[in-house]
């Protein structure tokens, strides 16, 4: 009974906090999205802007408009890295949690090292082919111009990815135990027997099962002699009212 107490009581305190961590993941991910979506718009712009003065040939995309795919697909990405990691949240799923972490890791992996490159390589721009929109001149023009507002909104990206993996970590390794602990719970099975004990019934009763059939013993060899001996003097103070009878 104890022990099924403290289980009740350390679930509870567990469910409560995994809800809440579930809740601030499902938050960050939320805002995170207007990054994502906003890089999409910003791609589907720049194909839109191009088609009203060319003619918009799929197969020759990647040459030509190279710059709005990739800004498109890094949008996409990192929208389905999103609701993964929001469809984690939810079901609060220790596989769909260690998916979303794997994924999250390997995005800021490669933030990390496309940020390194461009901070190491001065002449990055040239090892980079030619844009015909010329929306990277743009960019980057506008970057310069506003390289403190850039500064920040980038450390509150990197922040945010980081504490929303952080989160992840942190309620997988919460469901993992709270499964560990149910899995020990259900090992603990309890056999209920009647306080009184007929005649002849054996001294000793076992009061747990062990699931592969073996009942341990829970009395020592002394106990069960005291209780031989007093189930004895019973009988014997039994013995003279039979003869009376």
């Amino acid at each position: 009974m104890a022990r099924g107490s403290r289980s009740g009581r350390n679930g509870g305190g567990g469910g409560c906090a995994s809800c809440c961590l579930g809740f601030l993941l499902k938050f960050l991910a939320f805002l995170q999205a207007f990054a994502a979506v906003s890089a999409v718009l910003y791609a589907a712009s720049i194909l839109s802007r191009w088609a009203r003065h060319h003619e918009l040939h799929f197969d020759r995309l990647l040459p030509d408009l190279w710059f709005a795919c990739a800004v498109m697909a890094a949008g996409l990405l990192y929208c389905a890295i999103l609701l993964a990691g929001y469809v984690a949240a939810e079901v609060n799923s220790g596989c769909c949690l260690c998916f979303y972490t794997i994924l999250a890791m390997a995005m800021m992996l490669l933030e990390a090292a496309v940020a390194g490159h461009l901070l190491l390589n001065e002449h990055w721009m040239q090892d980079l082919p030619y844009d015909r929109t010329r929306e990277l001149e743009n960019l980057v023009s506008f970057v310069n111009n506003n390289l403190d507002l850039c500064k920040w909104a980038a450390l509150a990206t990197v922040a945010t990815q980081a504490f929303s993996l952080f989160l992840a970590i942190t309620l997988r390794a919460m469901v993992s135990s709270t499964n560990a602990d149910f899995d020990s719970d259900e090992d603990f099975v309890v056999i209920r027997r009647p306080l009184l004990l007929a005649q002849g019934a054996p001294a000793y009763l076992p009061t747990t099962a062990d699931p592969r059939g073996a009942h341990p013993g829970l009395w020592s060899s002394s106990m069960r002699q005291k209780l031989l001996i007093i189930v004895s003097e019973y009988e014997n103070l039994r013995m003279p009212d039979n003869h009376v009878i």
